[in-house]
């Protein structure tokens, strides 16, 4: 029993390369306040064929937990907007997506308190479609990037330039096309984020799957 219990626990590791220092699964019980969640899609998508995830796994979104002594919820940038939502409906989204859910934590030195609370003041805006940095508007990444400070209030994560391409260099079709129906140019080397460099962070280290 115990050898197949390392058998299974060994191929969840590998399936998802995490290179972590966990136990591999987390539940919904071991989450905590300021925890992110990566979100890897079972198929690679415009997203995550132009960016690279923890050990190469494809991640595509990312949410904070929120946990107080009542509820857990997710605090999130989704195609509706900056919304916060019960932790049982995020699971439900990503299960109903086949999305696997892969846990972060910050290696210290994250003020928790101040980083939910400016997490929360944007609630309500409307979400970034073309990646831009204002703050009229603002995607996943982009509300953790500006959400997170360490314990001196300074921002934990920093801004880094776009990619929109793919490793031999050339900007994916899809986004071309994407900004030039908008009348926009693809914002190559912008300053900004994207959730699978969040999840590959030296700040951060990666707990495992989250199971319910």
């Amino acid at each position: 029993m115990r050898y197949d219990f390392i058998r299974v626990l060994s191929a969840v590791c590998c399936l998802f390369a995490l290179h972590c220092q966990a136990y591999g699964q987390c539940t919904l019980t071991d989450l905590r306040s300021g925890d992110l969640l990566f979100f890897a899609p079972a198929k690679d998508n415009a997203i995550t064929k132009v960016t690279q995830g923890i050990g190469d796994v494809a991640i595509d979104h990312v949410a904070i937990v929120h946990r107080t002594n009542s509820s857990t919820t997710t605090i999130e940038a989704v195609h509706r907007g900056v919304v916060e939502m019960p932790i049982d409906s995020t699971r439900s989204r990503a299960t109903n997506k086949n999305e696997a859910v892969i846990v972060g934590r910050i290696n210290g030195g994250l003020d928790i308190p101040a980083s939910i609370a400016r997490a929360l003041q944007h609630l309500g805006k409307p979400y970034d479609f073309f990646f831009e940095p204002s703050d009229s508007a603002i995607y996943c990444s982009e509300l953790v990037q500006k959400a997170f400070v360490d314990i001196e209030g300074k921002p934990l994560f920093h801004t880094i330039p776009m990619s929109f391409h793919t490793p031999d260099g050339k900007i994916l079709p899809y986004w071309t096309e994407y900004y030039r129906r908008a009348g926009k140019t693809v914002p190559e080397g912008a300053p900004g984020t994207n959730p699978g460099q969040l999840s590959r962070s030296r700040r951060l280290i990666i707990l495992g799957r989250l199971y319910d």
